[in-house]
């Protein structure tokens, strides 16, 4: 794990190509590699952009005339003054290939609107909050978790998080061992968040995937919880599309019902992007 150091400067490095209308160009602030596949960055945030926290944007880098964009959930609350995003490393993707590369000081694109599933208006009121993910799928609920909305509509919140190996699970671990010293959330999230990690290549403490795990009964018993009830839970879904399809199966097996914006229910799925 290294990080690049934090930008000290307000000066952008020069860019080879002009910045297309309507979109942010914003300068990296820092960066941190996990894993050689796995990556954080945080941009500076422009005055002018509004999101829901677990909401995604469209990102690129100004290196061609026509840059590529990729959706990317803001791993930052909305609140924050910076924009985080957590991502995964794709050697040949058309735009991780470079994006893998930035430092601080390189300015990074970002289009103006903000959209998404994973926000909690789309949920009906429920005590339970339920965040299943799996490797970069964690982003949005990086957002969620440091949000006080959240605590302010859920008593219990507990995340998952699986990944294929155990290095890959730091980010998460990270992010909920800082939650109690966060000076806006920390009061309202003492004892009220829980992380259950689990690997399916590199042996671990907890292996398997998430959805045999909660098949299974082991994923409840673990945690010495109830068993998922549509009355009083509600489940966030992010990740790869294999677990998104078998989760979302499962939840509508026990009763609960996808929402959204306009409707409302006791799950949502975010279908954006593979994570």
């Amino acid at each position: 794990m290294n990080t690049a150091a934090a930008l000290k400067t307000a000066d952008a490095k020069p860019l080879q190509f002009p910045i297309p209308a309507n979109v942010y160009a914003e300068t990296v602030v820092s960066v941190k590699h996990y894993t050689d596949r796995l990556f954080a960055f945080r941009i500076t945030r422009p005055q002018s952009l509004r999101f829901r926290s677990g909401e995604f944007v469209m990102i690129g880098l100004p290196n061609a005339e026509k840059p590529v964009y990729r959706a990317y959930s803001v791993a930052s609350p909305s609140w924050d003054d910076e924009v985080e995003f957590f991502s995964i490393k794709v050697p040949d993707g058309p735009l991780t290939s470079e994006l893998q590369k930035i430092q601080p000081g390189d300015t990074v694109l970002m289009r103006q609107k903000s959209t998404g599933t994973l926000v909690l208006d789309a949920l009906t009121p429920g005590k339970r909050l339920f965040m299943i993910s799996t490797g970069t799928g964690i982003a949005p609920f990086a957002s969620l978790l440091r949000d006080p909305d959240t605590y302010e509509r859920y008593e219990q919140v507990v995340l998952t998080h699986t990944c294929r190996d155990v290095a890959e699970l730091a980010y998460g671990q990270e992010l909920v061992a800082n939650l109690e010293n966060d000076p806006l959330i920390g009061e309202l999230t003492h004892g009220r968040v829980t992380l259950y990690n689990s690997t399916t290549r590199e042996e671990s403490e907890r292996m398997g995937r998430i959805t045999a795990l909660i098949s299974s009964g082991k994923f409840f018993s673990d945690l010495g919880i109830d068993k998922f009830d549509p009355e009083t839970d509600r489940i966030m879904i992010c990740g790869s599309m294999h677990m998104l399809k078998d989760v979302k199966e499962l939840a509508e097996s026990l009763g609960f019902v996808e929402g959204s914006l306009n409707e409302p229910g006791t799950f949502v799925v975010e279908r954006a992007f593979v994570g």
